[in-house]
């Protein structure tokens, strides 16, 4: 898209240009100084690098609201009018190669008086290709670094459920349990412990224990009565439970 021949600028128009303007010079003078060279304009790099370092501090995408855009502060007018809309919608959104080619076009098409800081980088018609790659992409190429997905760990294994073996609520209760069938002595010798209904403690005999619970026939009855359990009559231990009756 080619500008009008009133010379419309990329920034505000130099002070040659509107000292031409008030001297009364007609629009076809003033587009002279305005194209420039009739060639193919360019510059390197590193000029275009000492331009946007006056224009916007080197920053490529920057946008700060104030109706210019990317690192070489483009309006959005020149950005279309130079082509830029084929790599992005605005000049911020470009890559800096990207902004650099349409730069390019827009020297080439109103000469270096389009920037404001073309003095800061010493900006002309010099003809060095900066060689820059716009790519194939009107897309900003630019982006943040891709990064990789962590790889999937493993989920751990549950553990396997393992359920005991299934027992009859009536065995449970009514099995015998392995220590209540013996009682230790004081010389760690293991005796039978019986299930009568009196338990005897320390201190008792036979002799005590029928008396004081009354059993028929004295101690000889009641030695009579366990003698399962009770092999000497002299010697019961505690925890022993003796029965008092048939």
């Amino acid at each position: 898209m080619l500008l009008n021949s009133k010379g419309n600028k990329h920034r505000r128009p130099s002070k040659a240009v509107r000292i031409a303007t008030l001297a009364g010079v007609t629009g076809a003078a003033i587009a002279v100084p305005l194209m420039g060279a009739t060639g193919a304009s360019a510059a390197s790099v590193s000029t275009w690098d000492a331009v946007a370092q006056c224009e916007s501090g080197g920053n490529w995408s920057i946008n700060t609201g104030n109706g210019y855009y990317g690192g070489l502060q483009f309006s959005q007018s020149s950005w279309a009018a130079a082509g830029g809309t084929q790599y992005a919608a605005r000049a911020d959104l470009a890559t800096k190669s990207q902004q650099i080619a349409v730069a390019e076009k827009l020297l080439d098409m109103q000469g270096p008086g389009a920037w404001s800081c073309a003095g800061a980088g010493n900006l002309s018609n010099d003809g060095v290709d900066p060689g820059v790659d716009t790519g194939s992409s009107a897309a900003k190429t630019e982006a943040a670094p891709k990064t990789e997905a962590a790889p999937k760990q493993a989920e751990p294994k549950k553990a396997e459920r393992t359920e005991a073996p299934a027992t009859n609520r009536s065995d449970r209760s009514t099995a015998p349990k392995a220590e209540s069938k013996t009682v230790t002595t004081p010389t760690g010798k293991k005796v039978k412990k019986g299930d009568g209904e009196y338990k005897v403690v320390t201190g008792d005999s036979l002799s005590e224990i029928a008396a004081d619970h009354k059993v028929e026939g004295g101690w000889k009855h009641l030695f009579e009565l366990n003698k399962d359990i009770v092999k000497d009559a002299d010697l019961i231990y505690p925890g022993q439970q003796l029965h008092l009756t048939k």
